[in-house]
C-alpha cells in the first residue's frame, strides 16, 4: 500500500522545502522502505526550460528527457532514485493537459472548471506511473498563501478525503527566527502560516520548524498547543555546515520515527545511516584542499550550477579532501588581461550556457588552461568553447566560432536540426519552439578504446543526460584532430562529437553532455572524481 506524504512550506521562501524532502526520502530509504519524490510547480510555464537561471536557477534533466525542477536534483541525488518526467508538473502543464482534453471533446459538453477538472487532473498526476512504493513524497512548490498554489493544496486536500489519513499525511515546513533583540525564538510566524493552511483546509499533521538553534521545550509546546498537534510533531529542522548532514540532524530529531508512528508501521528498525555519516564526517576532516576555478555566465545566482557545485563536493569526497569553489564571471575576460584571476588554482571548470555573452571569457579561460597544463573540464558550452579555442590556436582556424552567435565563416559549433536517439529521428526546425526542443536525456556515447575517458569510466559504452541545441561539427574533426585534439567519444553512429580530450596534458577534458546531473555522494560521477584527483596532483605541483 503506497502511503503519500505532502510537504508544504509557509513564512517564507527558500526554507529548503526540496532539502527536507529530499533527506525525508533518504531516511525513510535507510529503514528499508521504497520511496519516490515528487514536485509539484505552481508557476504556469510548461517546464522551466525556457526561464532564466536568474529567474529560475538550474534546470534540471531526467533520463527520459524532461526539464524539471531543481529539487529533482536533491531526490536523485539522496536517494539515487532516478527522476522520471512522472515526477514533476506544473501548473502550465496541468492546465494545457485539460484544455487539450476539452478541445478533444473529452469531457462530454461540461463546463470546465478548476474544481473538480483542475484538480481532478492533479490529483491523476499524484497517482500515477508508480511501482509499488511504500512512500510518494510530494512537495508542493511556492509558499502557502500564494493564489497559484490554491489548486494544488485544494487537491492534495481532496486526495486525503479519499485515501483517508492512514495512507495521507501533510508535512509543513516553517520559520522559527531567533530575534537577538528579545533573546529568543517566536513561534508567531509557525502558528499564523498553520493558520493559513487551515483556511484552505489542511492540518498539518507533523511541523518541520526551520531555526538556527535548538528549540525549547516549552516553545514546542507553545507551537503544538497553538498549531493542534502533539509536541513531539514539532521536529526542529536545525541549521547545519553541511547538507548532507540533513538526513542525520531529522533522524536525530525523531521525524522518521513519527512518520511510521503516524502510520502504525513496526517500529523495531531504525535508520541505517552510517554511509551519510561518513560522508559527513569526509566533508568535515578532510586530508586536503584544492581549488576549482568556476568560469561561467550566471555566477551571481549560484543556484544556476547546483548540481555542479555539489558533483565537485562529491570529488573531494572521493578524494577525501575539501573543494574551494572560486566563481568567476566569463565576461570580465572580455574587457581586459584579467587572467591573473586564474593564477593559483587547481583546475578550471567551464560549465554550460547559452548566448554570446561570455563566451570569449570562456575561451581564454580553456587556453589558460591549455598553455599552462592546468585540469580543465568543459561541459557543454565549456566543451565547445575549447573546440573553438583549439581551432584558432592549434590548427590555424582563425575565424573559427558558433552558429549560436551569428553567421561565421568557420562554423565550428553548429546547429543539429536532426540527430538519432536510440532508433529514432528526431528532428529540430530552426524556426520553431524552443521549449522542449533541445537535445534532452540519456544517450548513448561510444568511447574509444585506450583514451583518458575510457580509462576514467573503465566502459567502452556510456549513457549521459543532454541539454543543448548546438553541437560541435563533425566536419572539422580530422583538422582538429591532426592539431592534437581527440575525439575520444561519439554518438554510436559517429556524426555526433561528445567527447574530446589533449594527450599529454595532465588533464583536458570537454563533454557534450552533464555528468553533475548523475553524481551523488555516495556514488561520485567518475569525472569529477578523476577531475579531482588531477586537481589534487596540481596542487602538490605549485
Amino acid at each position: 500500500m503506497t502511503r503519500f506524504i505532502f510537504i508544504t512550506g509557509g513564512v517564507v521562501s527558500s526554507l529548503g522545502k526540496g532539502l527536507s524532502s529530499a533527506a525525508l526520502g533518504a531516511v525513510l530509504q535507510s529503514r528499508g522502505f521504497k520511496v519516490r519524490l515528487r514536485k509539484l510547480d505552481p508557476y504556469l510555464n510548461v517546464d522551466p526550460g525556457t526561464m532564466s537561471p536568474y529567474q529560475h536557477g538550474e534546470v534540471y534533466v531526467t533520463d527520459d528527457g524532461a526539464e524539471t525542477d531543481l529539487d529533482l536534483g536533491h531526490y536523485e541525488r539522496y536517494t539515487g532514485v532516478p527522476s522520471r518526467q512522472s515526477d514533476n508538473v506544473t501548473s502550465g502543464r496541468i492546465y494545457s493537459d485539460v484544455i487539450a482534453r476539452e478541445r478533444r471533446g473529452d469531457y462530454l459538453g461540461a463546463t470546465i472548471q478548476v474544481i473538480p477538472h483542475v484538480t481532478d487532473a492533479i490529483q491523476d498526476f499524484i497517482k500515477a506511473d508508480l511501482d509499488g512504493e511504500d512512500f510518494v513524497l510530494c512537495e508542493i512548490g511556492g509558499t502557502v498563501g500564494d493564489i497559484e498554489s490554491l489548486p494544488f493544496l485544494e487537491a492534495i486536500r481532496q486526495l486525503r478525503n479519499e485515501l483517508g489519513p492512514e495512507r495521507t499525511l501533510f508535512a509543513h515546513l516553517t520559520l522559527v527566527p531567533y530575534i537577538p533583540s528579545a533573546g529568543e525564538l517566536k513561534t508567531k510566524p509557525t502558528q499564523h502560516s498553520v493558520k493559513e493552511l487551515l483556511s484552505v483546509g489542511i492540518q498539518p499533521d507533523i511541523l518541520m520548524c526551520r531555526c538556527d538553534r535548538e528549540i525549547p521545550d516549552e516553545a514546542r509546546r507553545k507551537i503544538g498547543l497553538f498549531c493542534n498537534i502533539a509536541e513531539e510533531d514539532v521536529i526542529a529542522a536545525l541549521d547545519v555546515d553541511t547538507i548532507y548532514q540533513v538526513p542525520v540532524s531529522y533522524s536525530e530529531q525523531g521525524f522518521d520515527e513519527r512518520v511510521c508512528s503516524y502510520f502504525g508501521l513496526d517500529q523495531g528498525g531504525s535508520a541505517d545511516l552510517t554511509r551519510w555519516k561518513e560522508i559527513v564526517h569526509r566533508i568535515r576532516e578532510p586530508e586536503g584542499e584544492v581549488t576549482i576555478a568556476v568560469v561561467g555566465k550566471y555566477t551571481d545566482l549560484l543556484d544556476s550550477y547546483k548540481s555542479l557545485a555539489e558533483s565537485l563536493t562529491h570529488g573531494g569526497i572521493a578524494n577525501n579532501v575539501r573543494v574551494y569553489l572560486e566563481w568567476i564571471d566569463s565576461e570580465i575576460f572580455e574587457s581586459e588581461d584579467t587572467v591573473h584571476h586564474l593564477e593559483g588554482v587547481d583546475g578550471i571548470l567551464v560549465p554550460g550556457g547559452f548566448g554570446e555573452r561570455g563566451a570569449e571569457g570562456k575561451i581564454q579561460a580553456a587556453r589558460f588552461a591549455r598553455e599552462r597544463n592546468i585540469p580543465y573540464f568543459g561541459i557543454c558550452f565549456g566543451m565547445q568553447m575549447a573546440v573553438v579555442e583549439a581551432a584558432r590556436s592549434l590548427a590555424g582556424i582563425k575565424d573559427a566560432g558558433s552558429t549560436e552567435f551569428g553567421d561565421c565563416k568557420e562554423p565550428v559549433v553548429g546547429l543539429m536540426t536532426e540527430w538519432l536517439k536510440g532508433e529514432m529521428l528526431e528532428k529540430r526546425k530552426t524556426d520553431g519552439d524552443l521549449g522542449g526542443t533541445m537535445r534532452l536525456g540519456a544517450y548513448e556515447c561510444s568511447l574509444r578504446k585506450k583514451s583518458q575517458v575510457q580509462g576514467i569510466y573503465g566502459e567502452n559504452t556510456i549513457f549521459e543526460r543532454h541539454r543543448h541545441r548546438y553541437e560541435v561539427n563533425i566536419e572539422y574533426k580530422k583538422r582538429l584532430e591532426k592539431a592534437g585534439l581527440v575525439f575520444s567519444g561519439m554518438s554510436p553512429d559517429g556524426v555526433l562529437p561528445e567527447i574530446v580530450e589533449i594527450p599529454g596534458h595532465p588533464w583536458f577534458i570537454g563533454v557534450q553532455f552533464h555528468p553533475e546531473l548523475k553524481s551523488k555522494p555516495f556514488d561520485p560521477h567518475p569525472l569529477f572524481t578523476s577531475f579531482i584527483e588531477a586537481a589534487v596532483h596540481q596542487s602538490r605541483l605549485v
